[in-house]
């Protein structure tokens, strides 16, 4: 399966929901490559850090990766693409090598406007590849706020499916990135439960 964390709004935590998707698929038993294709390299840069090589991490911020995801992706059993921010001629390729586009953004007016230009690129694609799915993401939603809830029914509007396994903002996952590791070391924090149900639900997506 190839999932690509894409919006074209920077700072909406497809970094961190990438690198933690890889992760705990290959908790999984999956062999999983992460393709850091956002110029900015963050998830090359956090696996300079990491000690453990669970999971294999290559830098491919081109807009041909559509063209070579076949070859790419012949020795996992899933593929993790980490989005560039804007959307340009390597979004567009992105989207067309996805089997699933995952569109996080957290709960804010701007990241719904964000979303909404993102979800427009996906039914671009889907012209040229009816099978591609799409489903939004909320990340660092803070919990028991009025705004998260306000968020999900402005996002009815885009007739594309919500997760309901929202990431809560939380310290731990800015600390993992600064060490190379992930919240799911700590194997029974709110974080990396979190992160599994995430994952599970992706996994169930039809």
């Amino acid at each position: 399966m190839i999932y690509a964390f894409l919006n074209q709004k920077g700072g909406v935590g497809k970094t961190t929901l990438s690198i933690h998707t890889a992760a705990e698929l290959s908790n999984r038993g999956r062999r999983v490559l992460l393709i850091d294709a956002d110029p900015q390299g963050s998830s090359l840069g956090w696996s300079n850090h990491r000690e453990t090589a669970d999971f294999t991490v290559v830098g491919m911020a081109k807009a041909t990766i559509h063209k070579e995801i076949e070859s790419l992706a012949r020795d996992y059993d899933d593929v993790v693409i980490d989005g560039p921010p804007r959307v340009t001629e390597l979004a567009r390729s992105i989207i067309l090598a996805a089997d699933i586009v995952i569109i996080p953004l957290q709960p804010s007016p701007m990241d719904v406007w964000a979303a909404a230009e993102t979800v427009d690129l996906v039914r671009e694609a889907q012209m040229f590849n009816p099978e591609i799915k799409c489903c939004l993401a909320l990340n660092r939603k803070i919990a028991n706020t009025a705004i998260g809830r306000d968020v999900r029914e402005a996002l009815k509007e885009l007739d594309v499916p919500i997760l309901k396994s929202d990431i809560g903002q939380r310290v731990a996952f800015a600390e993992s990135a600064a060490s190379g590791t992930t919240v799911l070391d700590q194997k029974r924090s709110k974080a990396a439960n979190e992160i599994k149900r995430f994952v599970d639900e992706l996994r169930r997506l039809p």
